[in-house]
């Protein structure tokens, strides 16, 4: 195969508008089957989503302060929600939802990870759907696996993941399976450089040949001699992640869910990337949350008249810092929100107890207080969904949560 250096990679994802974390071949899609005509889907959004920014809660006098250099309020071109908090105008597309009904929040929320802010260890968690324990533990389920586990009628539950490695979320003794693609795209270097012979002097397969070889050097890391130590790889496969768009491979991956959904498939879970905004969150923040914000739309038209049934729970792994940093970004924090969607939701609401954004109030003087589980909202919306008894919700799917009240986001 003819080889690529960082430069190439570089350029050709630029070319191609597309990364890692957006392409089809790595990002998990998985689904679940029942005997119910409710639906539930899970949208896990990667690198700690701004809350505070996305569902801004202009009404406390020291959020402005906090956040003197970001683009806040209705008067900067935000939507105005309930006087109190308002909506991050990137969010635009979902405010008809909103008016309908078909739209809420949910503030100052997280999972019981705390103080330690590493991704990894926060997403695990939060697919876990277990307590804080000992940062980098492994876990060997998640708690949509668990949920099938409790649901005594279901047919023979099937999870498909679409990528190269399963979702935790659904992975776990209930019964799922795995597709990737089953050819290995790698090329020998003679097979390389005869092909690229071939279709030189055709546009069309010259330009597929070149965009394979691509993925092929990105899925098995034959970068050439110019070698890169792992931290730069990382780094460079994060700025691919932040320069590109991933609305296609999202638009792609939500259209399957619908139609999965529409048939047999009752749960579905896919993530979203792209929220780790320690710089420039004015601008980094919008290409996420127009992501976000396609791929629900493409859910409720995919899914049609079942959009009725549908329910959304969109989470994160942790909030991010109430002060800005010094370079127009957030840090990693505590307390975040969460996005509920669908024909099946209360919305039109913010949920959730605010806590106050003075410094008294804060998680350790730096972050949103959280004022209840994120557990508790998704406990909820299964029972309220598939019926399933609080004890096993509290015990066996969610390991010793307190989903106290009902907070009554379902119709």
């Amino acid at each position: 195969m003819a080889r690529l250096t960082r430069r190439d990679l570089i350029l050709r994802s630029a070319a191609l508008g597309c990364s890692a974390a957006a392409s089809p071949l790595l990002t998990p899609v998985s689904f679940a089957s029942m005997p119910s005509d409710n639906r539930l889907v899970v949208i896990i959004l990667r690198g700690a989503m701004d809350g505070l920014d996305v569902v801004q809660p202009m009404g406390d006098p020291a959020f402005r302060l906090a956040r003197p250099d970001f683009q806040l309020g209705p008067e900067e071109g935000n939507h105005d929600l309930d006087g109190f908090f308002s909506m991050h105008r990137a969010l635009e597309p979902l405010m008809p939802l909103w008016q309908a009904g078909d739209l809420g929040f949910v503030q100052a929320v997280s999972t019981p990870y705390r103080n330690k802010r590493s991704h990894f260890d926060g997403q695990d968690l939060l697919e876990a759907g277990t307590p804080d324990g000992t940062e980098g533990q492994a876990h060997t389920d998640g708690w949509l696996n668990r949920l099938l586990q409790n649901m005594p009628n279901a047919r023979r539950e099937t999870a498909l993941a679409v990528g190269r490695e399963e979702a935790l979320i659904l992975r776990g003794a209930a019964a799922s399976v795995s597709w990737s693609p089953s050819a290995r795209l790698a090329l020998s270097d003679a097979t390389s450089d005869l092909l690229g012979y071939l279709y030189r002097n055709d546009p069309l397969f010259d330009d597929a040949f070149q965009n394979a070889e691509f993925y092929s050097s990105l899925l098995y890391g034959d970068f050439g001699s110019e070698e890169m130590a792992d931290g730069e790889m990382a780094e460079m496969m994060q700025e691919m992640i932040d320069q590109s768009n991933q609305s296609n491979s999202v638009q792609s991956l939500a259209s399957f869910a619908a139609e999965r959904l529409r048939a047999d498939a009752r749960i579905a879970s896919f993530s979203i990337g792209g929220w780790d905004t320690h710089r420039s969150q004015i601008g980094g923040l919008q290409r996420p949350l127009r992501t976000l914000a396609t791929a629900i739309l493409r859910l409720r038209d995919g899914l049609g008249p079942a959009w009725s049934q549908t329910t959304v729970l969109a989470m994160t792994e942790f909030g991010r810092t109430v002060h800005q940093n010094g370079s127009q970004g957030t840090d990693h924090g505590t307390g975040g929100a969460m996005l509920l969607a669908g024909g099946a939701v209360r919305g039109g609401r913010v949920y959730g107890d605010w806590p106050g954004l003075d410094e008294a109030d804060l998680f350790d003087r730096r972050d949103l207080m959280p004022t209840r589980d994120v557990r508790a909202y998704a406990a909820w919306a299964m029972r309220g969904l598939f019926g399933i008894e609080r004890s096993a919700l509290e015990s066996h799917i969610y390991p010793e949560l307190d989903m106290g009240s009902d907070p009554s986001i379902l119709l």
